[in-house]
């Protein structure tokens, strides 16, 4: 649940800068949203699929040191930020 003064994440297009970067952790698939975090040559980023019914949607942040992503994620799964 989104709190009353959340901050807003910048998603962006997909980008190639980690293309082999692995996902560490991730919403439920059930959800029409789902969000990952992704690690990969020292650095992390998050991924957010909106699944909808002609497709998907996919976007993502600008990677950032794997401390600062996990920072991110832990506000994201608490509603701190979107």
């Amino acid at each position: 649940m989104v709190q009353r003064e959340h901050t807003r994440l910048e998603w962006r297009s997909p980008h190639q800068a980690l293309e082999r970067a692995r996902p560490v952790a991730w919403t439920c698939f059930c959800r029409a949203t789902v969000y990952e975090l992704l690690e990969g040559a020292g650095r992390a980023f998050l991924r957010r699929t909106v699944q909808l019914d002609g497709g998907h949607q996919v976007h993502e942040t600008a990677p950032c040191s794997i401390n600062e992503a996990w920072a991110i994620w832990t506000a994201l799964l608490t509603g701190r930020t979107r």
